[in-house]
């Protein structure tokens, strides 16, 4: 199979962790995976793989609609862009937000979607991350896209002054931001976020953390190694992950019941609710 079909897109087993370092101490790590899709060769995922389909069903499936909703009303919009025109396909909603952001769009630019795929028909992804590069391959600006347990989504975007270099001189964007987002009844809304994005090759490193009055309260790290996009290692991740979306889902609940156990301090979504900005499909209960 030449080597960008189905695609220079991969598989990412990979570990999800969460550390909560206050006012309880709380941890895990689970096993999932992510798919890195080059948005440019999308159709070809429906025409290669058996196991994975675009806009179609299959045991696992990625639909545009399910990504940057740009139809649904916006909540107490302070910094959300105007909407794209109807009819943009994924990449290009993805380049017009990057854009309303101030990034110049390189010629070719490409982007690439790293996400969880609907697993059996079910969506919930608490992030989806999207990554812009020239044509050279040299990163420019990304994007992270975050669900609630209310189906809520919320864009932060990491422009071009976002991107530094780690201590082994690797690209990777960071942005600490406001999050004024009701994310966990655990977190006030009116906390922060700190985005370190590295983009995705040969491994997969991100990392999302919570900030409260200046102290980190939560830390998020999603660590793997790439994979070929494959039937067979989707197969594979099927017996090691299954319904890794509902996984999830299940396992989000499944942590709150503990930290309500261990007696967290915890506040109502309807608190606030004018910390609650920028959202799509916003939910007022």
């Amino acid at each position: 199979m030449p080597e960008d079909t189905p695609m220079r897109s991969r598989l990412f087993p990979c570990t999800v962790a969460h550390r909560r370092f206050t006012p309880t101490r709380h941890a895990f790590a689970h096993r999932v995976f992510m798919i890195a899709v080059d948005l440019d060769k999308w159709d070809l995922l429906s025409d290669r793989l058996r196991l994975l389909k675009t806009d179609r069903r299959a045991l696992y499936s990625l639909h545009d609609r399910d990504f940057l909703p740009t139809g649904e009303p916006v909540s107490r919009a302070r910094h959300e862009p105007p909407p794209s025109a109807p009819g943009l396909n994924l990449k290009q909603r993805v380049l017009a937000r990057i854009a309303a952001h101030g990034v110049t769009i390189p010629h070719e630019a490409r982007v690439t979607l790293v996400s969880m795929p609907r697993a059996a028909g079910y969506l919930f992804n608490p992030v989806s991350f999207y990554f812009l590069s020239d044509a050279q391959g040299n990163p420019v600006a990304a994007l992270a896209e975050v669900t609630n347990t209310f189906r809520e989504v919320k864009v932060f975007a990491l422009g071009t002054e976002c991107l530094t270099r780690d201590a082994s001189g690797e690209p990777v964007f960071r942005l600490r931001t406001p999050k004024d987002f009701y994310v966990s009844p655990f977190s006030p809304p009116d906390g922060e976020f700190e985005f370190v994005l590295h983009p995705p090759g040969k491994s997969l490193r991100l990392r999302v953390d919570h900030w409260e009055g200046g102290v980190r309260t939560l830390t998020a790290p999603v660590n793997g190694q790439g994979k070929k996009l494959s039937d067979a290692g989707l197969l594979r991740e099927s017996f090691i992950c299954p319904l890794v979306t509902l996984k999830t889902i299940m396992l989000i609940h499944l942590h709150a019941l503990a930290l309500w156990l261990k007696r967290t301090p915890w506040w109502p979504k309807s608190q606030d609710l004018d910390r609650q900005t920028d959202l799509r499909r916003p939910h007022e209960g």
